[in-house]
């Protein structure tokens, strides 16, 4: 079997973008700085890391944003980089290759990064366009962050869907870029299937970066309900490395959100989205420290959590985690 430092990683999220745009002296390669420096995920073997876009719902959300997809289009076209864009079936294979560039692919992480709350929707709608075509690609949408939105609540609430929260996914269907459930409210998430449901929409589901509310009880984590929903419509969950989400006092609880979901059935679904992000300017203290030691550096934490698995995953479930699963995906909604 191919060891685990040597399988190539594919991960549903970071905010690399949002430490570029935000931080004095930022740099790809600060590892001091950010988990998922360009060092750490050569290091680790990612092969194909998703970079959200990002932005709180607040005034001058969308140009900051377009900030954002503006940084993106540079890294990948500066040759000096090492990152290139994957936007195609073609190009994610050359990037899992391990021969070339790392790949990236954006993602929006908050929907109010293309259309603020006192703007026209369609207004928003081309400002995405923008987004897209600066990008060249994008993987998923988040409709909202922590709190709600026009589109509909956040993870923080128990709001769901709103009127322009429905025209979003009209907006989706067919387009080939998942919604992601991974900060709405429950009612939201329901509210976004039901909806796919009865209007017959083509949009892939996936949760980009939640684990798993039963093995630790946190409203960024999937009930049951939700992760067999998920299952069930073949997308992806990540699993996410933050302390908060996983347990605060136990490091070892990561490899138990992984082996649950296995149990759960969810071994064609489940991968990485570890949630690396710049946090020495976060505001609540008791975040610290955001991430146990095995799971700080992408460098080091893929690899540490393989080996760990080694006794309880087969060689397949392994490469599945580690970066089939997303492949597959990708594969067949870009098909």
């Amino acid at each position: 079997m191919t060891a685990p430092a040597r399988l190539p990683i594919i991960d549903l999220h970071c905010d690399l973008l949002v430490y570029l745009s935000d931080v004095p002296g930022s740099a790809i390669d600060n590892v001091a700085e950010i988990g998922c420096s360009l060092p750490a995920l050569t290091q680790g073997n990612v092969r194909l890391q998703t970079m959200a876009i990002y932005c709180a719902t607040a005034p001058g959300s969308t140009k900051y944003a377009h900030l954002q997809a503006e940084i993106f289009h540079k890294l990948a076209t500066d040759e000096r980089s090492c990152l290139t864009a994957v936007k195609d079936v073609e190009s994610l294979h050359n990037a899992l290759s391990g021969k070339g560039d790392i790949g990236m692919i954006a993602s929006i992480e908050n929907a109010s990064g293309f259309c603020e709350e006192d703007e026209p929707l369609e207004d928003g709608f081309k400002k995405l366009e923008k987004i897209i075509e600066a990008v060249e690609r994008l993987l998923y949408i988040s409709f909202t962050h922590h709190l709600g939105n026009r589109f509909g609540g956040g993870n923080s609430t128990d709001q769901g869907i709103t009127r322009d929260g429905k025209m979003l996914l009209d907006y989706m269907h067919g387009r080939r870029i998942a919604v992601d459930l991974s900060h709405t409210s429950d009612a939201l998430a329901f509210d976004i299937l039901e909806h796919i449901d009865r209007e017959r929409l083509d949009i892939p589901i996936i949760a980009s970066h939640s684990n798993f509310r039963p093995v630790w009880e946190h409203n960024r984590n999937l009930p049951d309900e939700l992760v067999q929903e998920i299952i069930r419509r073949k997308g992806l969950i990540g699993m996410n490395f933050l302390r908060a989400f996983v347990n605060t006092g136990e490091p070892d609880a990561l490899l138990q959100h992984i082996r649950y979901g296995f149990e759960k059935g969810a071994e064609d679904a489940i991968c990485f989205g570890a949630d690396y992000f710049y946090t020495s300017d976060f505001p609540d203290p008791t975040r610290v420290p955001f991430y146990f030691p095995e799971h700080e550096q992408a460098g080091t934490s893929y690899t540490y959590l393989l080996e760990r698995l080694l006794e309880h995953l087969t060689p397949q479930q392994l490469e599945k985690l580690a970066y089939r699963n997303v492949q597959h995906f990708i594969e067949r909604i870009w098909a």
